[in-house]
C-alpha cells in the first residue's frame, strides 16, 4: 500500500487554494492515493512523457497534481499542484 507525502512547494501551494477546492484536492488524494495498491489504476491519471520517467499527473476538477511514484519505497510524492 502506498504511503503519500507532500513536498514543501505542493504543500505551500495548497495552502493558497481557497478552502473548498484545497478539501476537495486533500479529499480526492486521500480517497484515491492514500493506502492505493497500484497508483497507475487511480481515476484520471496520466503518465508523463519520457524525460519525467516516474512522474504522473493527477486532475482534480480545474486542478493538476505532478507526483512522483517511488515504487522501492511504495511512496507517492505529491511534488506540484496548479492548473
Amino acid at each position: 500500500m502506498y504511503q503519500v507525502h507532500y513536498s514543501k512547494k505542493a504543500f505551500k501551494q495548497l495552502e493558497k487554494l481557497g478552502v473548498p477546492t484545497r478539501k476537495k484536492i486533500y479529499s480526492w488524494i486521500s480517497k484515491n492515493l492514500v493506502g492505493c495498491s497500484d497508483p497507475y489504476r487511480v481515476p484520471n491519471f496520466k503518465e508523463l512523457k519520457v524525460d519525467k520517467r516516474g512522474y504522473i499527473r493527477y486532475r482534480v476538477g480545474r486542478h493538476r497534481g505532478i507526483c512522483e511514484v517511488i515504487n522501492n519505497e511504495l511512496t507517492i510524492l505529491v511534488i506540484n499542484i496548479g492548473h
